[in-house]
């Protein structure tokens, strides 16, 4: 059965019909993109085709979201936004396989996106979607898109698909250059990397098995055990990652731990720990002798922590549901942690490729209040390090007030601590490492999600 394949003739193909339903529940319901279309891939039946095929539509669309309603807007009679919602997403799944897919001939591509209208119950709005997508399919070639030079913000929003507050945002921070490089790079299918576990067998070996399904698999560039295996697969359904032998995890994510750098024996704290990618990877490195404490305020996602625990074969790794908000002086030993992670909710702008829905879901007033959670975080993790012990402070974002203004403030009201110097920063993650000390990973810099981290030792 070929990728997309119905069921019926009349029918839309399931994997469209998948993709136009996981679609409309993030546009109407605020679902994260990637929880739901797991969970339906999980109980739909389809092959791994198929499967493939819904994924790709599904991310394609929403990262390509902000140029796509631009060029329907070209074709319709009214604003997308006055479209009732279902249809609205029927016409943008159906334009990005006309302008993005050249595996789908446009005429399939519209004959499915009115099969998919029809399928959901709205026969009535089928004349439309055959008409806008037809005009569409013959006419984008000649519609001329706004250039950088001439009118950058219209630029990113439209061609780089950035929501307005986002684009100006970074035009402000980034300068016209720099936010188009960064934009064009957050529309891009994300590396698919993973970190080995180095209890679970030697990180040769199990390069070299996982070239035979990858052939492009090569070791990460900084992270000590990171391994790039290409854009394309699925690594979680290999034997070898059932067994624990590795765990899908951005390199960028990887580096953090590198900056924190956890030794064999060592008490770590990790305050907002779930799904649990990090404390995993320090677990790994305190090894047998050493001992994880994860925290997060959301007790069911301490599960993901667990199972992932489980999956390596850890187990020195303690789950306590703790909102890290508030005073951790009782979870400390005596004397304090030896190292804490600080790696706080944020708004995510830096894994925009990753998690495409982000872009069109967080809100122009979220860094700010997520900043005075960042800042609470910090504080009250400061207070349980020990003499000469280690903080690290990360976000997956690009902003500063969620970065180096909440290092900066709590750095003013904790002369204690000091922001470690490039010199004083694990190998690892030197050549990262601006002259501030600030690790600043960016995906069009570096092929990685975008990420920031501060490595704050209390100096005795």
């Amino acid at each position: 059965m070929r990728a997309g394949s119905a069921t019926h003739p009349q029918a839309p193909t399931r994997a469209r019909l998948l993709a136009l339903r996981v679609l409309e529940r993030v546009q109407r319901a605020g679902a994260y993109a990637d929880v739901l279309l797991h969970s339906q891939l999980a109980h739909s039946g389809l092959g791994a085709l198929d499967r493939a095929f819904a994924t790709e539509l599904v991310y394609g669309t929403l990262r390509w979201r902000g140029r796509i309603d631009y060029l329907l807007g070209r074709f319709l009679d009214r604003p997308l936004d006055k479209v009732e919602g279902v249809v609205a997403t029927a016409l943008r799944l159906g334009a990005y396989q006309i302008l993005f897919n050249d595996r789908v001939p446009p005429s399939a591509a519209v004959d499915e996106a009115v099969r998919c209208a029809r399928a959901v119950g709205a026969e009535r709005a089928t004349g439309l979607v055959n008409a806008v997508l037809r005009k569409l399919a013959h006419e984008h070639a000649n519609e001329r898109l706004p250039e950088l030079d001439s009118d950058p913000l219209g630029h990113l929003m439209h061609v780089q698909s950035l929501p307005p507050w986002i684009a100006a945002r970074w035009l402000e921070l980034f300068g016209p250059a720099e936010a188009a490089a960064l934009a064009a790079a957050c529309t891009e299918t994300p590396p698919l990397t993973v970190r080995v576990n180095p209890h679970q067998g030697d990180a040769g070996e199990l390069l070299d098995e996982l070239r035979a399904i990858f052939p492009d698999a090569r070791p990460c560039r900084w992270a000590r055990y990171g391994i790039v295996l290409g854009r394309r697969g699925n690594a979680a359904s290999l034997p070898s990652f059932l067994a624990g032998r590795f765990t899908v995890q951005d390199e960028a994510s990887q580096l953090v731990v590198g900056l924190l750098d956890p030794l064999p024996g060592e008490t770590v704290l990790d305050t907002c720990a779930a799904p649990g990618g990090k404390a995993t990877a320090i677990a790994e490195r305190v090894g047998k002798t050493g001992s994880v404490l994860a925290l997060d305020r959301h007790p069911g996602r301490l599960d993901l922590v667990r199972r992932a625990a489980r999956r390596l074969h850890l187990g020195r790794i303690e789950c306590r549901a703790i909102d890290a908000t508030l005073d951790l002086t009782d979870q400390a030993p005596a004397g304090g942690f030896d190292r804490v992670l600080v790696d706080a909710p944020c708004s995510g702008l830096g894994s925009l490729r990753r998690n495409p829905d982000a872009r069109w879901r967080v809100r122009p007033t979220d860094p700010a209040r997520l900043a005075d959670v960042q800042k609470a975080l910090l504080h009250r993790a400061s207070r349980v390090v020990r003499r000469d012990g280690v903080l690290v402070y990360s976000t997956c974002t690009l902003l500063p007030e969620e970065n180096e203004a909440v290092v900066e403030s709590f750095l003013r009201e904790s002369p204690q601590f000091v922001l470690a110097s490039p010199p004083e920063a694990p190998e690892e993650v030197r050549d990262l490492l601006e002259p501030s000390g600030y690790l600043r990973c960016w995906p069009h810099r570096h092929d990685t999600d975008g990420f920031f981290a501060a490595r704050l030792e209390l100096r005795s």
